[in-house]
């Protein structure tokens, strides 16, 4: 289910406006990749700053969603501090990882 990247609010798959504030929706590209618990936490917060980035879902080797994180919440910092702190929990119980990186074009 894609977000609005302006107010992060749940947006039906085909809108075109989202239904909160308005703003047109973006067409939203998705990338998956693995990544190993190590370098997790450092991936997510390089994902972060990049961007364009609408979501981050990550999933343990099974596909079983662990941790999503809109990126509305990467803006503030302060609140990344608990996302941060989910990650590093996740990292030591998955040896490897897959993210779902959902970007805007």
């Amino acid at each position: 289910m894609p977000y609005c990247w302006k107010c992060g609010a749940k947006l039906k798959e085909g809108d075109e406006f989202c239904h909160a504030c308005g703003t047109p929706a973006a067409k939203v590209v998705k990338e998956e990749f693995s990544v190993s618990a190590d370098n997790l936490i450092e991936k997510v917060k390089e994902l972060l700053h990049e961007g364009n980035v609408t979501r981050i879902i990550v999933k343990d080797e099974k596909g079983k969603v662990m941790l999503e994180i809109p990126a509305t919440v990467g803006v503030i910092g302060a609140v990344l501090a608990p996302w941060l702190a989910a990650l590093g929990v996740i990292a030591a119980l998955a040896t490897n990882c897959r993210m779902v990186v959902e970007r805007r074009e």
